[in-house]
């Protein structure tokens, strides 16, 4: 039986991927089908996956499949026939290919079966997932930008939207994608005549979302084709302005790609206009968030002088330190308010 999961450590994988002289590919695709034996399926792909020599994130559920990777730009073409002929369900699967990419986001493979692909809290069985809103292309999106009737809300979480959004884009504050379906309903309750439309990343939490909305009483419902990535794209070649305003915060060791020269996120330290995510070098904290080059010197990559300090100790009094201490806040944080205690911050009215 072949070993189906990586038994190689992290720092030699990166340092593997980092001597690869061929250029890489990042690319996300999603898709929302039944999979009757999703372990069997994790198990097929990754052998597949190994072959074609993919790094990345995958999630696989009886819903459907969530995947971050990065490809040699030689066998680009080869995932997209395996993924095609791979289930009747991938035929025409669109690969959202990042925008501002050095090919560097992974270096390993990890498969996971999970319970869902995006985790929404939903337990109603009269959900159907499948009745999504409508599709809106590029062109369709600056125009309904200039529709005095649409309103735009953002699915992402709160430091995503802090980097970057579409004009005048409405944000949900919660937390996680589960607080936020229900919180996008009671805000919306007021706008039912109005035309919504959602939007994410690469476009899966915002296609659940859709279908959520018109689940619970919503009429007007779209939602961006491929999300942001998709959207500023085809743009760019449709000679289109981009209307999204900033950065696209991702999922991998990018943290964000610039669709936009606006910097529109202050350093969480100093308060200087800054949109570059980090994690805090302390191994106690790995706190997520926004530090400038100037912060990132002064606090040895820290996100507060505690941090700093705690980090130049020996190893095993660091580790005596966070003996007992609640595990830090772990990366890709999603809480604002464990963010702005951390930080000093004064939580929003």
């Amino acid at each position: 039986m072949p070993v189906l999961h990586n038994r190689i450590s992290n720092e030699t994988l990166k340092a593997r991927m980092l001597a690869e002289t061929e250029p890489r590919k990042t690319i996300s695709f999603y898709k929302y089908f039944t999979l009757v034996d999703p372990q069997a399926t994790r198990d097929a792909l990754y052998k597949a996956f190994e072959k074609l020599n993919v790094f990345g994130r995958v999630y696989l559920a009886r819903e459907g499949i969530n995947a971050q990777i990065s490809v040699p730009e030689s066998n680009v073409e080869a995932l997209r026939d395996l993924l095609y002929g791979f289930d009747p369900a991938l035929e025409g699967l669109r690969l959202n290919v990042a925008l501002d990419d050095d090919g560097k986001s992974f270096w390993v493979l990890r498969m996971k079966v999970r319970e869902r692909i995006v985790a929404d809290g939903i337990d109603d069985p009269t959900f159907n997932a499948g009745d999504v809103g409508e599709y809106l292309k590029a062109a369709e999106v600056n125009a309904m930008l200039d529709d005095p009737d649409a309103v735009f809300i953002d699915m992402r979480n709160h430091y995503e939207y802090e980097v970057g959004h579409f004009e005048n884009a409405l944000e949900i504050p919660a937390d996680t994608f589960r607080e936020q379906l229900p919180k996008a309903v009671e805000m919306m309750q007021d706008y039912k005549d109005k035309k919504i439309v959602m939007y994410c990343t690469g476009g899966i939490r915002c296609e659940k979302a859709s279908a959520w909305m018109k689940h619970s009483g919503f009429n007007k419902v779209w939602h961006i084709e491929g999300g942001i990535i998709e959207y500023a794209r085809r743009a760019r070649e449709q000679g289109l302005p981009v209307r999204f305003v900033g950065k696209n915060f991702v999922f991998d060791e990018r943290m964000g790609e610039r669709i936009s020269e606006d910097i529109i996120a202050n350093c969480h330290q100093c308060g200087t206009p800054c949109d570059t995510h980090t994690n805090c070098k302390n191994d106690g904290c790995h706190l997520l968030f926004i530090q400038c080059p100037a912060c990132a010197e002064k606090f040895n990559g820290c996100c507060s002088e505690l941090c700093s300090e705690e980090s130049t100790l020996p190893e095993e009094e660091q580790r005596l330190r966070r003996a007992g201490r609640e595990n830090g806040n772990k990366i890709f944080n999603k809480s604002r308010g464990r963010l702005n205690t951390k930080l000093g911050i004064p939580d929003p009215e």
